[in-house]
């Protein structure tokens, strides 16, 4: 790696950090923790999982999810079902409550990015976007 590649790498990690801390900024309303709004956000677009499906979309132990799971039941936040394809499995859904806080958390998370980029003109935000995509694969 030269020289340019290492400040191009400490610049994209500068803006992750930046981004990342006013996403946790914009958790503090709800008392939410980064897993729990992430979890919140992959039933809001998946819909109801099994426990196993959503560990494996948060990329996290099943136990691990379990904890996460039982923290937002507890706030009224998501319910257990029983599945009914299979006895020994659970569901995982949001409840009214808990579709409520997700949004409000996407509309927050969203607000504190375009805060972050709105120094780039249009054609900035554009070239930046694809680029990104297409380190994202």
């Amino acid at each position: 790696m030269n020289g340019d590649d290492e400040s191009l790498a400490e610049a994209f990690w500068g803006v992750a950090r930046r981004l990342r801390r006013r996403s946790r900024e914009a958790l503090e309303p709800w008392d939410i923790t980064p897993s729990q709004a992430r979890a919140i956000g992959v039933l809001a677009r998946h819909g109801m999982l099994r426990l196993s499906a959503l560990a494996e979309h948060l990329r996290i132990a099943p136990r691990s999810a379990t904890e996460v799971v039982d923290d937002l039941q507890a706030r009224g936040l998501v319910e257990r079902r029983p599945d009914p394809g299979d006895r020994r499995a659970t569901l995982v859904a949001l409840t009214g409550e808990g579709g409520r806080v997700g949004a409000a958390i996407r509309a927050a998370r969203q607000t504190e990015a375009e805060r972050l980029f709105a120094d780039l003109d249009d054609a900035d935000r554009e070239q930046l976007a694809r680029i990104l995509r297409t380190l994202g694969g």
